[in-house]
């Protein structure tokens, strides 16, 4: 792994952290979920469960259960959007134990919370930095940020990026996690040491996936119903997963550090680097915010992981403020539409051949790295 450090915690985060943690004194607040995010779970878990029971049970006509497979899948995304993400945080209860529990829901839907929780801590860390942060590290695939190498199918990556995000959960579930397993890494990172334990949760989850979505449902429907029907799951979860992760990182706006093997410094202090690699998307919109489990505030998430996502439409208002204190851009998208055109946008741009002035528009330890690649 690249050695990567950000300059010390300077006045930003120290005023930042001091009035959010007052917010949660003067409200008498703990900074774990609430009723909102319990009934949510109650919510979540008990749709996911019909759905399921419906689609293996009931006769239904082909487009409705079509329809009802995509529903599934969108409703699986937001389980981990909602539940998983907190739980895995730290942030879903003030009980440990209940964070773990409730992080075995990503386990639940065919991934592994250990494996994640090791890849989403390097993404927090080192957000947006190329060459450490797993999220963009779909290179030669997809060009993300200008640091990495262009080839020529990039300049089509705006069309197929629908079909890469729609496969995205199916090859999370199916080869990503057991390459991350047997090769005991995170992109350039080594996997935390996995114990007995752990060895064995792995295992007996992606067997229970195995036999949930795979062998039970083909034994009440037939292997051809349940392959349509698995893959419309699995498109709608992959594409809701990916793009609201995509919008929050990979827009217009955000920037992007770079590193090779050389030890770097980044001349920042990390909760800055955090405000200028993310972005928001759709705040004032409360269905989008329930749904997505508040990660349309990333810029609160980043900053603060470890306060559920019940909370960041409240201390939104400190941390936008403060932004504009220390002159600081508040990337923040006014709605899902816009966010994802910028997205798009971003995408198409990265996919053209880079020309000299484009060059010349990276830093010069981008410059070096693009040239050692080539």
């Amino acid at each position: 792994m690249p050695k990567v450090t950000f300059t010390k915690k300077g006045a930003f985060y120290h005023q930042l952290k001091t009035k959010v943690d007052l917010y949660f004194i003067e409200n008498n607040l703990k900074k774990t979920g609430n009723w909102n995010l319990y009934f949510k779970t109650i919510v979540l878990t008990t749709s996911a469960v019909v759905l399921y029971s419906l689609l293996l049970s009931v006769e239904l006509p082909i487009a409705l259960s079509l329809l009802l497979c995509l529903l599934l899948g969108f409703t699986f995304a937001c389980i981990g959007f909602n539940i998983m993400h907190d739980a895995c945080h730290g942030s879903y209860s003030s009980k440990p134990w209940m964070n773990e529990v409730m992080g075995f829901s990503l386990n639940a839907l065919g991934g592994n919370s250990f494996i994640w929780k090791c890849k989403h801590h390097l993404h927090h860390t080192y957000t947006n930095v190329d060459g450490i942060d797993d999220d963009i590290a779909k290179s030669p695939l997809l060009r993300q940020c200008t640091s990495q190498k262009w080839v020529p199918m990039h300049r089509f990556q705006h069309f197929y990026i629908v079909f890469v995000y729609a496969i995205s959960s199916i090859a999370w579930i199916t080869i990503m996690d057991f390459e991350k397993y047997f090769k005991q890494k995170v992109f350039t990172t080594p996997l935390r040491k996995m114990n007995l334990i752990e060895h064995f949760i792995f295992w007996i989850s992606k067997s229970l996936f195995l036999l949930f979505y795979v062998l039970i449902p083909i034994y009440f429907v037939g292997a051809g119903p349940w392959a349509i029907g698995f893959v419309f799951a699995q498109v709608a979860m992959g594409y809701t997963l990916a793009l609201v992760f995509q919008m929050a990182h990979v827009v217009e706006g955000t920037e992007f550090e770079t590193v090779d093997v050389e030890p770097k410094l980044i001349e920042k202090e990390w909760a800055i680097h955090q405000v200028i690699s993310t972005a928001n998307f759709a705040t004032n919109n409360p269905i989008v915010s329930w749904f997505v489990g508040g990660l349309n505030f990333q810029i609160e998430h980043h900053l603060f992981p470890r306060i559920s996502h019940i909370h960041y439409p409240a201390i939104s208002n400190i941390v936008k403020l403060e932004c504009e204190e220390f002159n600081l851009p508040y990337n923040n998208f006014s709605t899902v539409s816009k966010a994802m055109a910028s997205h798009y946008s971003h995408i198409k741009k990265l996919g053209r051949k880079p020309d000299h002035t484009d060059i010349e528009k990276i830093s010069i330890d981008q410059h070096l790295i693009l040239l050692n690649k080539n």
